[in-house]
């Protein structure tokens, strides 16, 4: 399902039709509309809602778990510890974590459990790792890959200077519409997760790849589709997806030489990661990527530990 599309059966990510009967699927229908209608949560989280619970209410089904109270925290630890013995990372085990708790508050919301079950649970940790980062001289040499001698490659080297300059998400990315540029003052609109809007400064290198691309890439793409507002274009003129864009980084990532393939993620990481080794402040960067919560913002001062030392021995009074 496409990141625009609407969700409205909770099926769509559980069950197959043949289990529509199952005690747990209405539940889930009346989960996803709360979380549709009354969160407002956008597509891309509720998708990833969807595919965490369909893995959980399997589990439920296994154990032959037909009633919300039920669930034990004990069930919920040994799905999580399932789930950490196939391999997945701890922030994908922290997002499983995440799904579970707030369906099962649900559930006691709405007077399915008897009592929310999440209050027997201890606090999830915050299961971080650093941030995978780039060298300013990596990055430049990735931007500098795509060739601005043909349509495409103006293109690309626009979309990487906007990741990398704007420290947008790939679906935010996707997600710009011509509009959303505005040259005479400076800056990119974008709407990030649910559907919060922020206005980001374009940087000279990021303006100066864009307005290239826009005189005289864009035009050419969009000759098949003149209608199409997306700001980035495929060869078909139509607006790229995520997909496109993570296809394009791994390609001029091997190109640049980069010791490793990088994802879309990684210039963000970098644009946030850059700023701060310069001496931004931490609310700024924080506002710039659009998180709610500077913990979740905090954990880019973690990556430099040699400026911090630099820091301290520069302004402590016993150094």
């Amino acid at each position: 399902m496409g990141g625009g599309a609407s969700i409205s059966r909770a099926s769509d990510f559980t069950m197959s039709d043949e289990n529509a009967s199952h005690p747990w699927h209405p539940l889930l229908d009346r989960f996803f509309s709360y979380l549709s209608s009354e969160c407002g949560l956008s597509a891309n989280t509720l998708e990833a809602y969807g595919r965490d619970l369909r893995e959980f209410v399997g589990l439920l089904e296994l154990r032959r778990l037909t009633r919300p109270d039920e669930v034990t925290p004990l069930v919920v630890q040994s799905h999580l510890i399932a789930l950490k013995n196939r391999g997945l990372a701890l922030s994908s085990l922290a997002r499983h974590l995440s799904a579970v708790r707030t369906f099962l508050r649900f559930l006691h919301l709405i007077g399915a459990a008897s009592e929310d079950v999440t209050s027997k649970m201890d606090p999830p940790q915050r299961w971080h790792t650093l941030p995978d980062t780039l060298h300013v001289v990596q990055v430049e040499a990735l931007l500098a890959a795509p060739s601005v001698d043909e349509a495409y490659g103006l293109r690309d080297r626009a979309i990487l200077e906007t990741l990398y300059g704007a420290g947008l998400r790939v679906s935010e990315l996707a997600g710009l519409k011509l509009p959303d540029v505005n040259f005479a003052v400076g800056y990119l609109r974008c709407l990030g997760k649910g559907g919060r809007e922020r206005i980001i400064p374009l940087g000279r290198s990021a303006a100066e790849s864009l307005r290239t691309y826009l005189e005289e890439s864009r035009p050419k793409l969009a000759k098949s589709r003149p209608g199409e507002s997306a700001l980035f274009l495929t060869r078909t003129g139509r607006a790229m997806d995520r997909t496109n864009v993570w296809r394009l980084v791994v390609r001029y990532s091997k190109a640049a030489g980069l010791p490793r393939l990088i994802s879309p993620h990684t210039l963000r990481h970098c644009f946030a990661t850059h700023l701060l080794q310069n001496g931004a402040d931490l609310r700024i960067v924080q506002e710039l990527l659009g998180h709610a919560d500077v913990a979740t913002t905090q954990i880019y001062t973690h990556v430099d530990r040699g400026r911090l030392k630099a820091i301290h021995k520069k302004f402590h009074p016993r150094q």
